[in-house]
Protein backbone atom coordinates (compact mmCIF):
# COMPACT_ATOMS: atom_id res chain seq x y z
CA UNK A 1 0.00 0.00 0.00
CA UNK A 2 1.30 3.45 -0.90
CA UNK A 3 0.10 7.01 -1.05
CA UNK A 4 0.96 10.17 0.89
CA UNK A 5 -1.89 9.55 3.37
CA UNK A 6 -0.92 5.94 4.09
CA UNK A 7 -1.40 5.34 7.82
CA UNK A 8 -4.18 7.93 8.16
CA UNK A 9 -7.54 6.52 9.25
CA UNK A 10 -10.70 8.39 8.22
CA UNK A 11 -14.00 7.77 10.02
CA UNK A 12 -16.40 8.59 7.21
CA UNK A 13 -19.91 9.67 8.24
CA UNK A 14 -20.52 11.45 4.93
CA UNK A 15 -23.38 10.67 2.57
CA UNK A 16 -24.65 11.59 -0.91
CA UNK A 17 -21.93 13.42 -2.89
CA UNK A 18 -19.98 16.33 -1.35
CA UNK A 19 -18.68 14.38 1.64
CA UNK A 20 -18.04 11.13 -0.27
CA UNK A 21 -16.13 13.13 -2.91
CA UNK A 22 -13.84 14.37 -0.14
CA UNK A 23 -13.29 10.94 1.37
CA UNK A 24 -12.73 9.24 -1.99
CA UNK A 25 -9.93 11.72 -2.71
CA UNK A 26 -8.42 10.95 0.71
CA UNK A 27 -8.81 7.22 0.06
CA UNK A 28 -7.18 7.47 -3.37
CA UNK A 29 -4.23 9.15 -1.67
CA UNK A 30 -3.75 6.22 0.67
CA UNK A 31 -5.99 6.91 3.69
CA UNK A 32 -7.88 4.01 5.25
CA UNK A 33 -11.46 5.26 4.86
CA UNK A 34 -14.07 3.51 6.99
CA UNK A 35 -17.46 4.38 5.54
CA UNK A 36 -20.22 4.19 8.15
CA UNK A 37 -23.68 3.38 6.80
CA UNK A 38 -27.11 2.80 8.27
CA UNK A 39 -27.92 -0.92 8.67
CA UNK A 40 -30.30 -2.21 6.03
CA UNK A 41 -30.31 1.07 4.08
CA UNK A 42 -26.89 2.55 3.59
CA UNK A 43 -25.96 5.74 1.79
CA UNK A 44 -28.98 7.22 0.00
CA UNK A 45 -27.09 7.12 -3.29
CA UNK A 46 -27.24 3.33 -3.30
CA UNK A 47 -30.81 3.93 -4.48
CA UNK A 48 -30.08 6.78 -6.90
CA UNK A 49 -30.65 4.53 -9.91
CA UNK A 50 -30.89 3.30 -12.57
CA UNK A 51 -28.34 2.86 -14.00
CA UNK A 52 -26.74 0.07 -12.03
CA UNK A 53 -23.36 -1.49 -12.67
CA UNK A 54 -23.62 -4.80 -14.52
CA UNK A 55 -22.18 -8.24 -13.89
CA UNK A 56 -20.26 -10.48 -16.26
CA UNK A 57 -23.53 -11.67 -17.82
CA UNK A 58 -24.77 -8.12 -18.47
CA UNK A 59 -27.35 -8.18 -15.69
CA UNK A 60 -28.01 -5.27 -13.35
CA UNK A 61 -26.36 -5.88 -9.98
CA UNK A 62 -28.39 -3.58 -7.72
CA UNK A 63 -25.27 -1.47 -7.07
CA UNK A 64 -25.94 2.03 -8.39
CA UNK A 65 -23.52 3.74 -10.75
CA UNK A 66 -24.04 6.94 -8.73
CA UNK A 67 -22.78 5.30 -5.51
CA UNK A 68 -19.81 3.80 -7.36
CA UNK A 69 -18.76 7.22 -8.67
CA UNK A 70 -17.55 8.47 -5.26
CA UNK A 71 -17.01 5.49 -2.96
CA UNK A 72 -13.87 3.82 -4.22
CA UNK A 73 -11.09 3.03 -1.73
CA UNK A 74 -13.46 2.75 1.22
CA UNK A 75 -14.44 -0.06 3.55
CA UNK A 76 -18.14 -0.13 4.44
CA UNK A 77 -19.42 -0.92 7.92
CA UNK A 78 -22.99 -0.69 9.13
CA UNK A 79 -23.63 1.05 12.45
CA UNK A 80 -26.85 2.36 13.98
CA UNK A 81 -25.94 5.76 15.40
CA UNK A 82 -29.41 6.14 16.94
CA UNK A 83 -28.61 3.19 19.21
CA UNK A 84 -26.56 3.99 22.35
CA UNK A 85 -24.40 0.93 21.74
CA UNK A 86 -23.79 2.14 18.20
CA UNK A 87 -22.79 5.54 19.51
CA UNK A 88 -20.38 3.96 21.97
CA UNK A 89 -18.80 1.89 19.19
CA UNK A 90 -18.49 5.00 17.04
CA UNK A 91 -16.70 6.89 19.83
CA UNK A 92 -14.29 4.01 20.32
CA UNK A 93 -13.47 3.94 16.63
CA UNK A 94 -13.14 7.72 16.38
CA UNK A 95 -10.65 7.59 19.25
CA UNK A 96 -8.49 5.43 16.98
CA UNK A 97 -9.01 7.66 13.92
CA UNK A 98 -7.15 10.66 12.57
CA UNK A 99 -9.96 12.31 10.62
CA UNK A 100 -13.75 12.44 10.86
CA UNK A 101 -15.72 13.69 7.85
CA UNK A 102 -19.47 14.29 8.09
CA UNK A 103 -22.21 16.15 6.28
CA UNK A 104 -25.10 16.01 8.71
CA UNK A 105 -27.13 19.16 9.24
CA UNK A 106 -25.69 21.64 11.75
CA UNK A 107 -25.64 19.99 15.16
CA UNK A 108 -26.90 16.71 13.72
CA UNK A 109 -24.20 14.55 15.28
CA UNK A 110 -24.16 16.29 18.65
CA UNK A 111 -27.40 14.54 19.64
CA UNK A 112 -25.49 11.26 19.29
CA UNK A 113 -22.59 12.52 21.37
CA UNK A 114 -20.46 12.76 18.25
CA UNK A 115 -20.08 16.53 17.87
CA UNK A 116 -16.71 18.26 17.72
CA UNK A 117 -16.97 19.73 21.20
CA UNK A 118 -17.85 16.31 22.59
CA UNK A 119 -15.01 14.45 20.89
CA UNK A 120 -12.04 16.83 20.95
CA UNK A 121 -11.34 16.39 24.68
CA UNK A 122 -10.77 12.65 24.28
CA UNK A 123 -8.99 12.98 20.93
CA UNK A 124 -7.26 16.39 20.69
CA UNK A 125 -5.39 15.24 17.55
CA UNK A 126 -8.64 14.63 15.66
CA UNK A 127 -9.25 16.54 12.42
CA UNK A 128 -13.03 16.97 12.28
CA UNK A 129 -14.47 18.14 8.94
CA UNK A 130 -18.11 19.19 8.62
CA UNK A 131 -19.60 19.84 5.18
CA UNK A 132 -22.99 21.56 5.11
CA UNK A 133 -24.97 23.66 2.68
CA UNK A 134 -24.38 26.96 4.45
CA UNK A 135 -21.68 26.41 7.07
CA UNK A 136 -21.88 26.46 10.85
CA UNK A 137 -22.54 30.20 11.26
CA UNK A 138 -24.75 32.82 9.65
CA UNK A 139 -28.51 33.17 9.23
CA UNK A 140 -28.83 30.19 6.85
CA UNK A 141 -26.70 27.77 8.87
CA UNK A 142 -29.62 25.56 9.91
CA UNK A 143 -30.96 25.14 6.38
CA UNK A 144 -30.33 21.95 4.40
CA UNK A 145 -28.30 22.49 1.24
CA UNK A 146 -28.59 20.69 -2.09
CA UNK A 147 -26.48 21.05 -5.19
CA UNK A 148 -29.02 22.75 -7.45
CA UNK A 149 -30.02 25.12 -4.63
CA UNK A 150 -26.39 26.11 -4.08
CA UNK A 151 -25.81 26.60 -7.82
CA UNK A 152 -28.83 28.90 -7.84
CA UNK A 153 -28.05 30.88 -4.69
CA UNK A 154 -24.32 30.95 -5.43
CA UNK A 155 -24.66 32.90 -8.67
CA UNK A 156 -23.58 30.03 -10.90
CA UNK A 157 -26.90 29.68 -12.70
CA UNK A 158 -27.11 33.44 -13.33
CA UNK A 159 -24.04 33.28 -15.59
CA UNK A 160 -24.75 29.88 -17.17
CA UNK A 161 -26.93 29.48 -20.23
CA UNK A 162 -27.68 31.37 -23.43
CA UNK A 163 -28.06 35.18 -23.20
CA UNK A 164 -31.72 35.05 -24.21
CA UNK A 165 -32.48 31.83 -22.33
CA UNK A 166 -33.26 30.97 -18.70
CA UNK A 167 -30.64 30.51 -15.98
CA UNK A 168 -29.07 27.08 -16.29
CA UNK A 169 -27.42 24.68 -13.87
CA UNK A 170 -24.33 22.69 -14.79
CA UNK A 171 -24.76 19.26 -16.32
CA UNK A 172 -22.97 17.75 -13.32
CA UNK A 173 -23.45 18.48 -9.57
CA UNK A 174 -20.57 20.90 -9.56
CA UNK A 175 -21.41 22.52 -6.20
CA UNK A 176 -21.26 19.18 -4.40
CA UNK A 177 -18.10 18.06 -6.16
CA UNK A 178 -16.19 21.27 -5.52
CA UNK A 179 -17.25 21.39 -1.86
CA UNK A 180 -15.78 17.89 -1.53
CA UNK A 181 -12.56 18.96 -3.23
CA UNK A 182 -12.15 22.02 -0.99
CA UNK A 183 -12.82 19.79 2.02
CA UNK A 184 -10.12 17.32 0.97
CA UNK A 185 -7.60 20.15 0.59
CA UNK A 186 -8.54 21.47 4.02
CA UNK A 187 -8.17 18.02 5.62
CA UNK A 188 -4.69 17.61 4.13
CA UNK A 189 -3.72 21.09 5.40
CA UNK A 190 -5.07 20.27 8.87
CA UNK A 191 -3.09 17.04 8.94
CA UNK A 192 0.06 18.99 8.10
CA UNK A 193 -0.77 21.45 10.91
CA UNK A 194 -1.19 18.52 13.28
CA UNK A 195 2.15 17.09 12.18
CA UNK A 196 3.80 20.38 13.18
CA UNK A 197 1.83 21.22 16.34
CA UNK A 198 0.33 17.94 17.50
CA UNK A 199 -3.13 19.53 17.49
CA UNK A 200 -6.21 18.61 15.52
CA UNK A 201 -8.83 21.14 14.52
CA UNK A 202 -12.37 21.68 13.26
CA UNK A 203 -13.03 22.36 9.57
CA UNK A 204 -16.24 24.14 8.56
CA UNK A 205 -16.99 23.78 4.84
CA UNK A 206 -20.13 25.55 3.60
CA UNK A 207 -21.23 24.76 0.05
CA UNK A 208 -22.44 28.32 -0.54
CA UNK A 209 -18.97 29.54 0.48
CA UNK A 210 -17.25 27.17 -1.92
CA UNK A 211 -19.66 28.14 -4.70
CA UNK A 212 -18.88 31.83 -4.08
CA UNK A 213 -15.17 31.05 -4.28
CA UNK A 214 -15.75 29.10 -7.50
CA UNK A 215 -17.25 32.15 -9.15
CA UNK A 216 -13.65 33.27 -9.59
CA UNK A 217 -13.31 35.66 -12.53
CA UNK A 218 -17.05 36.31 -12.66
CA UNK A 219 -16.97 37.37 -9.02
CA UNK A 220 -14.00 39.65 -9.64
CA UNK A 221 -15.63 41.11 -12.73
CA UNK A 222 -18.53 42.13 -10.50
CA UNK A 223 -16.38 43.34 -7.60
CA UNK A 224 -14.26 45.44 -9.97
CA UNK A 225 -17.20 47.13 -11.70
CA UNK A 226 -20.29 46.77 -9.53
CA UNK A 227 -22.06 45.30 -12.56
CA UNK A 228 -23.46 41.76 -12.36
CA UNK A 229 -22.09 39.64 -15.24
CA UNK A 230 -24.61 38.45 -17.78
CA UNK A 231 -25.04 35.05 -19.37
CA UNK A 232 -22.88 34.59 -22.46
CA UNK A 233 -23.71 31.01 -23.47
CA UNK A 234 -20.42 29.30 -24.33
CA UNK A 235 -18.50 32.55 -24.66
CA UNK A 236 -15.88 33.90 -22.26
CA UNK A 237 -16.47 37.16 -20.39
CA UNK A 238 -12.90 38.41 -20.80
CA UNK A 239 -11.50 36.76 -23.97
CA UNK A 240 -12.81 36.92 -27.56
CA UNK A 241 -13.06 34.67 -29.54
CA UNK A 242 -13.22 31.94 -26.91
CA UNK A 243 -16.41 29.92 -27.44
CA UNK A 244 -18.23 27.32 -29.48
CA UNK A 245 -18.96 27.82 -33.17
CA UNK A 246 -21.26 25.91 -35.53
CA UNK A 247 -19.46 24.42 -38.52
CA UNK A 248 -20.93 23.01 -41.72
CA UNK A 249 -21.44 19.62 -40.03
CA UNK A 250 -21.29 20.11 -36.27
CA UNK A 251 -19.83 22.26 -33.53
CA UNK A 252 -16.33 23.02 -32.29
CA UNK A 253 -14.69 25.24 -29.70
CA UNK A 254 -12.17 27.90 -30.70
CA UNK A 255 -10.13 29.49 -27.92
CA UNK A 256 -7.92 32.21 -29.39
CA UNK A 257 -6.56 33.25 -26.02
CA UNK A 258 -4.15 35.96 -27.20
CA UNK A 259 -3.57 38.36 -30.08
CA UNK A 260 -1.14 36.03 -31.85
CA UNK A 261 -3.64 33.20 -31.93
CA UNK A 262 -6.33 35.56 -33.21
CA UNK A 263 -4.05 36.69 -36.07
CA UNK A 264 -3.33 33.07 -37.02
CA UNK A 265 -7.03 32.22 -36.83
CA UNK A 266 -7.86 35.02 -39.22
CA UNK A 267 -5.06 34.02 -41.59
CA UNK A 268 -6.20 30.40 -41.76
CA UNK A 269 -9.83 31.51 -42.14
CA UNK A 270 -8.88 33.60 -45.16
CA UNK A 271 -9.86 36.81 -43.40
CA UNK A 272 -6.58 38.56 -42.47
CA UNK A 273 -8.39 41.91 -42.64
CA UNK A 274 -10.17 41.09 -39.38
CA UNK A 275 -6.86 40.88 -37.54
CA UNK A 276 -5.90 44.31 -38.86
CA UNK A 277 -9.25 45.94 -38.14
CA UNK A 278 -8.70 48.50 -35.36
CA UNK A 279 -11.85 47.23 -33.65
CA UNK A 280 -10.31 43.77 -33.22
CA UNK A 281 -6.52 44.25 -33.05
CA UNK A 282 -6.27 43.59 -29.29
CA UNK A 283 -8.25 41.42 -26.93
CA UNK A 284 -9.47 44.52 -25.10
CA UNK A 285 -10.96 45.80 -28.36
CA UNK A 286 -12.37 42.40 -29.29
CA UNK A 287 -14.16 42.07 -25.94
CA UNK A 288 -15.67 45.54 -26.37
CA UNK A 289 -16.74 44.70 -29.93
CA UNK A 290 -17.70 41.05 -29.51
CA UNK A 291 -21.22 41.68 -30.85
CA UNK A 292 -19.68 42.80 -34.17
CA UNK A 293 -16.82 40.29 -34.44
CA UNK A 294 -18.48 37.04 -33.37
CA UNK A 295 -21.21 37.06 -36.06
CA UNK A 296 -18.49 37.60 -38.70
CA UNK A 297 -16.54 34.61 -37.42
CA UNK A 298 -19.67 32.51 -37.14
CA UNK A 299 -20.44 33.04 -40.82
CA UNK A 300 -16.90 32.13 -41.88
CA UNK A 301 -16.62 29.03 -39.67
CA UNK A 302 -20.07 27.73 -40.67
CA UNK A 303 -18.93 27.47 -44.29
CA UNK A 304 -16.49 24.55 -43.69
CA UNK A 305 -16.78 21.20 -41.86
CA UNK A 306 -15.44 20.66 -38.36
CA UNK A 307 -12.41 18.61 -39.38
CA UNK A 308 -11.23 21.39 -41.68
CA UNK A 309 -11.04 23.74 -38.73
CA UNK A 310 -9.71 21.23 -36.22
CA UNK A 311 -6.85 20.11 -38.47
CA UNK A 312 -6.00 23.54 -39.81
CA UNK A 313 -6.18 25.46 -36.55
CA UNK A 314 -4.11 22.86 -34.73
CA UNK A 315 -1.38 23.25 -37.34
CA UNK A 316 -1.67 27.02 -36.97
CA UNK A 317 -1.26 26.64 -33.20
CA UNK A 318 -4.68 28.05 -32.41
CA UNK A 319 -6.41 26.32 -29.51
CA UNK A 320 -9.45 24.41 -30.74
CA UNK A 321 -11.21 21.14 -30.13
CA UNK A 322 -14.31 19.05 -30.70
CA UNK A 323 -17.31 19.10 -28.37
CA UNK A 324 -17.25 15.48 -27.27
CA UNK A 325 -19.97 13.29 -25.87
CA UNK A 326 -19.00 11.28 -22.77
CA UNK A 327 -18.49 8.28 -25.07
CA UNK A 328 -16.17 10.29 -27.29
CA UNK A 329 -14.30 11.50 -24.21
CA UNK A 330 -13.46 7.97 -23.10
CA UNK A 331 -12.73 6.88 -26.68
CA UNK A 332 -10.24 9.72 -27.08
CA UNK A 333 -6.68 8.40 -27.50
CA UNK A 334 -5.23 11.00 -25.15
CA UNK A 335 -7.72 10.16 -22.38
CA UNK A 336 -6.90 6.48 -22.91
CA UNK A 337 -3.17 7.20 -22.76
CA UNK A 338 -3.65 9.05 -19.47
CA UNK A 339 -5.49 6.06 -18.00
CA UNK A 340 -8.63 7.91 -16.96
CA UNK A 341 -10.81 4.80 -17.38
CA UNK A 342 -10.21 2.45 -14.47
CA UNK A 343 -11.28 -1.16 -14.02
CA UNK A 344 -11.41 -2.92 -10.66
CA UNK A 345 -12.70 -6.31 -9.50
CA UNK A 346 -16.00 -6.02 -7.67
CA UNK A 347 -17.81 -8.63 -5.56
CA UNK A 348 -21.12 -8.02 -7.37
CA UNK A 349 -19.87 -8.20 -10.95
CA UNK A 350 -18.36 -11.68 -11.14
CA UNK A 351 -15.60 -11.98 -13.71
CA UNK A 352 -16.37 -8.54 -15.16
CA UNK A 353 -14.63 -5.58 -13.51
CA UNK A 354 -16.47 -2.47 -12.43
CA UNK A 355 -15.62 0.50 -14.63
CA UNK A 356 -14.70 3.70 -12.79
CA UNK A 357 -13.14 7.09 -13.47
CA UNK A 358 -9.54 7.19 -12.25
CA UNK A 359 -8.08 9.90 -10.07
CA UNK A 360 -6.60 12.75 -12.14
CA UNK A 361 -3.75 13.20 -9.64
CA UNK A 362 -0.31 12.28 -10.99
CA UNK A 363 2.71 12.17 -8.66
CA UNK A 364 6.17 10.74 -9.24
CA UNK A 365 6.52 9.00 -5.87
CA UNK A 366 3.27 8.77 -3.91
CA UNK A 367 0.34 9.04 -6.27
CA UNK A 368 -3.09 7.41 -5.95
CA UNK A 369 -3.52 3.68 -5.57
CA UNK A 370 -6.64 1.60 -5.95
CA UNK A 371 -7.20 -0.93 -3.18
CA UNK A 372 -10.96 -1.24 -2.74
CA UNK A 373 -13.77 -1.16 -5.27
CA UNK A 374 -16.92 0.70 -4.15
CA UNK A 375 -18.07 -1.58 -1.31
CA UNK A 376 -21.22 -3.56 -0.80
CA UNK A 377 -23.31 -2.34 2.12
CA UNK A 378 -21.58 -3.47 5.32
CA UNK A 379 -19.08 -5.55 3.38
CA UNK A 380 -16.25 -4.88 5.83
CA UNK A 381 -18.12 -4.62 9.15
CA UNK A 382 -16.63 -7.72 10.75
CA UNK A 383 -13.18 -7.09 9.29
CA UNK A 384 -13.02 -3.51 10.57
CA UNK A 385 -14.42 -4.21 14.04
CA UNK A 386 -11.90 -7.01 14.53
CA UNK A 387 -9.01 -4.95 13.17
CA UNK A 388 -9.70 -1.59 14.82
CA UNK A 389 -11.34 -2.63 18.10
CA UNK A 390 -10.10 -6.19 18.50
CA UNK A 391 -13.64 -7.55 18.75
CA UNK A 392 -14.39 -11.27 18.56
CA UNK A 393 -16.77 -12.93 16.12
CA UNK A 394 -19.23 -13.71 18.92
CA UNK A 395 -19.37 -10.07 20.03
CA UNK A 396 -20.05 -8.93 16.49
CA UNK A 397 -22.74 -11.57 16.02
CA UNK A 398 -24.45 -10.32 19.17
CA UNK A 399 -24.39 -6.76 17.87
CA UNK A 400 -25.89 -7.92 14.56
CA UNK A 401 -28.69 -9.72 16.40
CA UNK A 402 -29.57 -6.47 18.22
CA UNK A 403 -29.42 -4.43 15.00
CA UNK A 404 -26.50 -2.30 16.22
CA UNK A 405 -24.43 -3.26 13.15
Amino acid sequence: MSGPLHGIRVFDLARILAGPTCTQILGDLGADVIKVEQPGKGDDTRNFAPPFIRDDKGNETGESAYFCSTNRNKRSITLDLANPEGQALARRMIAKSDVLVENFKKGGLAKYGLGWEQLKKDNPRLVYCSITGFGQTGPYSSRPGYDVLIQAMGGFMSVTGEPDGPPQKAGIPIADIMAGMYAAVAVCAALRHREVTGEGQYIDIGMLDTQAAMMSIMALNYLATGEAPRRLGNAHPNIVPYQSFATADGDIVVAAANDGQFQRLCAFAGAPELANDKRFKTNDQRVRNRDVLVPMLQKIIAAKPSQHWLDGLEKAEVSCGPINTIKQLFDDPHVKARGMALKMPHPATGKAPVKLVASPIRMTATGPDYRHAPPLLGQHTEEVLKEVLGMKAGEIAALRKKGVV
